[in-house]
């Protein structure tokens, strides 16, 4: 059997296959009235599907810690009760189905305040329910984005703050795991790169400077998320800028801390933190960096970005390139994507009984 589909255990957790679901946006949230930012009934179904199709892991989208901490304002969030409330209902089915629930707490920093993708994604400004954006920096990400506001030290240890009561509500609602995102260019991956941050104080300059916010907000989770169960981080492996920006070099540096800090696996994907670069895509693009954390670091990694074939993603674990592979853009296409796999590399995942049926080919 491929390794793939084996169990894969980090702290007290045992994950029950090594084919997990990547975080991603479905922009789906209400953007006004008391159910702001709570998942609904789109939510339930879309994570649903993937549960029944034998994914091992589903990791629920960027969900911010405060309410500019957005992206867009129909994302979801996780500082209050009633969306507390709503993400309990999606965390219980999905364990209930045997796969377990994961979510990505974050905040947009710079990125905040944009409209729906399928409707161009530009700036929203308070007229259309938008705010303004805060960063490390008075850097807009864009031509046409706003200058967003330079955080203080005092605002940014709030930051800090509303991570941790993100991740407390989190484990309320039934999650399983906590995954901090400090990748794509957002306010995490602001901090860390130089084509963003520019300040001059503790926060900023050095690299032990840029990697401080992350840091803390590392150690304000762990220091709330259960010892048993385990805290990933996402990470863009270089901001594919020549001679400029976040480097792979400096991932494998911070990998090394964030170990020190209590992170048990690398959630390895990249770019994001500047327009129009040229990102060399192609069929496990991403892999590589994945591969250099682990072999350097001895940190658990999960790889991604255009895994698309069984036959490839098994490839990856048995050649020591990563310990999971997450799909994204394959899972939208075709939810049952695990069990087929499964079927192609001659292993098995669980079959809700309601589905039997579609085993028997003959019929």
């Amino acid at each position: 059997m491929s390794t793939l589909f084996e169990p894969f255990t980090l702290r007290s957790l045992t994950i029950p296959n090594r084919v997990w679901m990547a975080p991603m946006c479905q922009y789906s949230a209400p953007v006004t009235g008391p159910d702001t930012g709570a998942p609904g009934d789109w939510h339930l179904a879309h994570y649903a599907a993937r549960a029944t199709g034998g994914t091992g892991l589903i990791l629920v989208e960027a969900t911010a810690v405060a309410p500019e901490g957005r992206i867009s304002p129909a994302d979801l969030g996780l500082w209050n009760d009633t969306q507390t409330a709503a993400f309990r209902r999606i965390a219980g089915f999905l364990a209930g189905q045997g796969a377990v629930p994961g979510i990505q707490l974050a905040h947009a920093g710079r990125k905040a305040s944009t409209g729906l993708p399928w409707q161009g994604g530009a700036p929203v400004g308070p007229g259309e329910h938008g705010w303004q954006p805060v960063g490390p920096s008075p850097v807009p990400f864009d031509e046409g984005h706003p200058v967003p506001t330079e955080l203080t030290v005092d605002q940014i240890a709030l930051v800090v703050q509303q991570f941790a009561r993100a991740a407390r509500r989190a484990l309320e609602a039934g999650f399983r795991v906590a995954e901090i995102h400090g990748a794509h260019g957002y306010l995490i991956g602001e901090f860390l790169s130089p084509h963003s941050n520019h300040r001059e104080d503790r926060y900023g300059g050095s690299f032990e400077n840029r990697v401080r916010f992350a840091l803390e907000v590392v150690d304000a989770v762990r220091a709330v998320w259960p010892d048993e169960l385990p805290l990933f981080f996402r990470v863009s492996a270089t901001d594919w800028l020549e001679g400029a920006g976040w480097t792979a070099d400096d991932t494998v540096r911070l990998a090394a801390l964030l170990r020190e800090h209590g992170v048990d696996l690398l959630d390895v994907s990249s770019g994001g933190n500047a327009p129009r670069v040229r990102i060399p895509a192609g069929p496990g693009y991403q892999v590589p960096f994945a591969a250099r954390v682990r072999a350097e670091t001895g940190l658990a990694v999960a790889a991604v970005g255009l895994i698309t074939e069984a036959g490839q993603a098994a490839k990856i674990l048995a050649n020591g390139e990563a310990d999971a592979v997450l799909l994204g853009r394959e899972l939208l296409r075709n939810p049952s994507w695990a069990r087929q796999a499964a079927e192609a590399l001659g292993a098995e995942v669980p079959v809700p009984p309601q589905y039997l049926r579609s085993l028997l080919r003959s019929r």
